[in-house]
């Protein structure tokens, strides 16, 4: 089974017509897929708490995972430098476990 279409310039994947921003493929293999687990993680998280008060929280930790990994934020990765794409991978994304109170 191939993978989705990817745009010539590599910075977009295209499912069913749609286009969505690819992960920064300068992110460390190592910290893309930590970035990865704390995503779905809050993206689970979302779920879990559709239609409460953390509800918001939850898709604020999406938020910032999405803009670690490149995938949203401005400007794109590609118009980054290479000093603040690192900034950016590199920045503190809480996972909901260190979110949530003790």
């Amino acid at each position: 089974m191939s993978g989705p279409e990817i745009t010539e310039d590599g910075h977009y994947f295209v499912i069913d017509g749609r286009r969505w921003r690819a992960t920064d493929p300068g992110i460390p293999e190592d910290r893309r897929a930590e970035l990865t687990r704390i995503l779905m993680a809050w993206r689970r998280e979302v779920r879990r708490t559709k239609g409460t008060d953390e509800e918001r929280a939850a898709r604020t930790g999406v938020q910032a995972a999405k803009v670690a990994l490149g995938e949203r934020g401005t400007p794109p990765w590609w118009e980054q430098t290479d000093e603040q794409r690192r900034a950016r991978w590199e920045t503190t994304v809480a996972s909901p476990a260190r979110a949530t109170p003790a």
